[in-house]
């Protein structure tokens, strides 16, 4: 079962030991930039292909707007600030007829991380090094220079699994700061019937953000404490040799987290070190009810980035096709 934190257990001792068992630096070669995207085989993008039976299209985005999760405890991140360039009023006061063309327009401000989104191979370092052993530095005022989100702009295609912690555990949603371990991802794959094989894109929900919206009230849900993965559960991403892996939480990793010595620190270890790309704040409360229904838990995933040259995130609207 989850379990509650109250002190730390392990040590930056631990960390670095877990970092090296788990590394992939140079698994694809040294230029490498996509990590366990290298996973999927085009065979394994067909296959998925063929999970599609029903046609039912899940969206898996929160909304982007002012209403978002972002409260501030996160560094500078702020909610999407959308603002309209030209309106109906405009077209209608007839401010547009000398164009001869009557239109909207708009724009929008965000942090490309502010909602639903993937994290880049270059958004987390292990010490001075990134994904692959890349020099931390090569991300510096002008963007990415290695590791950026444009490199996986075809790659986020294959075969999702929706593993449900929470409904496994017959609870409507994980409490704060409890701990989700290897035995339990794999209790509930076995409970589904759901295999994790090479090269999926593994979807983990706690049920923290239904509880969230739930309430109305956001609370600390961006930055603050959360259920999440345990810090082993990086030796079981590495043995399972997954593409990505995904929550519907802030930060996908148990908050508080494991240790004091550290921030994040399986994030130290999943992104810079196994290289894979992880995908948070997802919305899934509609494929969830519906792979509970059907008792089919496996479907057709496709989320790509935006191309943003150099960035290290961006907002995506995942697809889950069943």
């Amino acid at each position: 079962m989850p379990r509650h934190h109250a002190e730390a257990p392990f040590d930056l001792e631990h960390l670095h030991a877990v970092a090296e068992r788990c590394s992939n630096w140079g698994r694809w070669g040294q230029d490498d930039e996509i990590g366990t995207l290298n996973f999927i085989a085009p065979e394994d993008v067909i296959g998925a292909a063929g999970l599609i039976r029903r046609g039912r299209v899940f969206s898996l985005a929160l909304e982007f707007n002012r209403h978002g999760p972002q409260r501030g405890l996160w560094g500078n991140r702020y909610n999407p600030i959308h603002t309209m360039l030209a309106t109906g009023t405009d077209a209608v006061a007839g401010n547009q007829d000398a164009g001869g063309l009557r239109y909207a327009d708009d724009a929008v401000s965000m942090p490309l991380q502010c909602g639903t989104q993937w994290d880049a191979l270059g958004h987390i370092f292990y010490g001075d090094r990134m994904w692959n052993g890349y020099d931390a530095r090569l991300v510096d005022t002008n963007g990415a220079q290695k590791n950026g989100i444009e490199k996986v702009k075809a790659k986020m295609v294959g075969r999702g699994v929706l593993l449900d912690v929470a409904r496994h555990l017959g609870l409507p949603h994980l409490e704060d700061g409890m701990a989700i371990t290897s035995a339990d991802l794999d209790a509930t794959a076995a409970a589904q019937g759901t295999a994790i094989r090479r090269g999926d894109f593994v979807i983990v929900r706690t049920g923290q953000m239904a509880s969230r919206l739930a309430c109305g009230e956001w609370g600390g849900y961006a930055g603050g404490d959360a259920p999440g993965l345990a810090f082993e559960t990086a030796e079981w991403i590495h043995r399972h040799e997954i593409a990505a892996i995904c929550t519907d939480t802030w930060g996908c990793e148990v908050r508080p987290n494991e240790t004091t010595q550290a921030s994040q620190p399986w994030h130290w270890v999943v992104i810079p070190k196994i290289g894979i790309s992880m995908g948070e704040i997802f919305f899934v409360e509609e494929l969830a009810a519906d792979c509970a229904e059907d008792r089919v838990y496996e479907f057709f995933f496709c989320a790509p980035p935006l191309p943003i040259t150099g960035a290290v995130g961006s907002p995506i609207n995942p697809i889950a096709i069943k």
